[in-house]
């Protein structure tokens, strides 16, 4: 099978990944920070070790970078820990439900209002003036994406921070599609909310995710607990993070992520953009010639998006699977960016590589698409 749903999560892992995990369980898989025994303090030198790693790789602090689950995760401490009574978001046209919904939710419960900024592909000027034209006295955060997940659409996020620090807002960033592949900073950028998965281009196992903060935010919990911290008082503590990790953190997962963070760190994030950008060239040359087929999304860099006319993006999909490609196929968890690009009738097939796939994999999709576009694969 050739694996091209990496923006879902990387698969295969580095090797390291999977020792990293084995090492864990088998040898100091304990409870960490929980006990004073040598293997709990070892699991949590291993989890401290890892949450310095993280920070100091996009330029936060570790006593700011709290472990989540996933991007989503993070993406809901973030809005609903930060948010108040009265407060207005702005978002962009390409978010993934995991911002919209959240947001959703809480105008529904009459929490917050937000509105949806249009993003124009390759017009910086055009976009930062959507976000300009939706300002309001009690606009507090602008949350955005960093790359769609969808369309690979790069966001121009350093105007769009510049922009929020100047107007006194918050800045947050879902960079589900971006951490591992893109240089990332909080301090350059300047972001106050960064979202990570830790299982895409971090290469970490599932169920990993961290939350960097700076030091103009403190999110709210939304989950109280034991922290292994300030056992004696029945309030959540407010220190960070502990305020934020209520439970037994993934001691194996974390171990994964903090050594699929020390693979990109030596491969480096120039060389893994440059390798999926080069394929994603490819893969456009390649499509443009098969009639019928339609593509998506400026020159993307990461991702692409397509669909062939007259077919729905599941059938292809399906059709892709049966002749050994995995891709996704649908509506990508992503309402907004479908209905930014009218999509909402077929969907699109998205087709997201990674460091481990080849130029030859890319040329297999290719000539599989043509046969499906062709009528020779039904």
């Amino acid at each position: 099978m050739i694996y091209l749903d990496n923006a879902a999560t990387t698969f295969p892992k580095p090797d390291c990944v999977y020792r990293a995990v084995s090492e864990c369980l088998r040898c100091f898989g304990a409870n960490p920070g929980r006990a004073g025994h040598r293997l709990s303090a070892k699991a949590a030198e291993r989890v401290y070790e890892t949450r310095e790693e993280i920070a100091a790789f996009f330029g936060g602090s570790p006593e700011r970078t709290a472990f989540t689950l996933n991007c989503t995760h993070a993406i809901n401490f973030a809005l609903k820990g930060v948010l108040q009574k009265g407060d207005h978001v702005i978002i962009s046209s390409l978010e993934h439900n995991a911002v919209l919904r959240p947001l959703e939710a809480m105008k529904e419960a009459g929490v917050i209002t937000f509105d949806v900024a249009r993003v124009v592909p390759q017009n910086e000027k055009a976009t930062l003036e959507n976000v300009r034209a939706l300002l309001r006295p009690e606009t507090r955060l602008l949350f955005v994406t960093h790359v769609s997940n969808v369309f690979g659409t790069v966001l121009p996020v350093e105007q769009l921070a510049s922009f929020a620090r100047s107007r006194g807002l918050l800045f947050g960033l879902d960079a589900a599609q971006s951490a591992g592949v893109f240089d990332i900073s909080m301090e350059k950028l300047p972001v106050d909310l960064l979202c990570l998965p830790g299982h895409k281009g971090l290469f970490g196992p599932m169920g990993t995710g961290a939350l960097l903060l700076s030091d103009r935010v403190s999110p709210r919990p939304l989950i109280e607990g034991g922290t292994g911290s300030f056992s004696l008082q029945h309030r959540q503590p407010d220190v960070l993070p502990d305020a934020l990790e209520s439970g037994t953190l993934n001691l194996p997962g974390i171990c994964g992520l903090g050594a699929g963070l020390s693979f990109v760190r030596r491969v480096g994030t120039k060389a893994i953009l440059q390798h999926e950008t080069q394929l994603m060239r490819l893969l456009r040359e390649d499509l443009s010639v098969i009639p019928g087929v339609e593509r998506f999304g400026e020159a993307p860099e990461t991702l692409l998006s397509f669909r062939i006319a007259g077919q729905p993006a599941e059938q292809t999909g399906s059709l892709l699977d049966r002749m050994g490609v995995a891709v996704r196929a649908g509506y990508h968890c992503a309402a907004l960016a479908h209905t930014s690009f009218e999509t909402t009738d077929t969907g699109t097939v998205r087709v997201s590589p990674s460091l481990f796939n080849t130029k030859n994999q890319i040329k297999n999709l290719s000539f599989s698409v043509n046969q499906i576009a062709m009528g020779k694969v039904l």
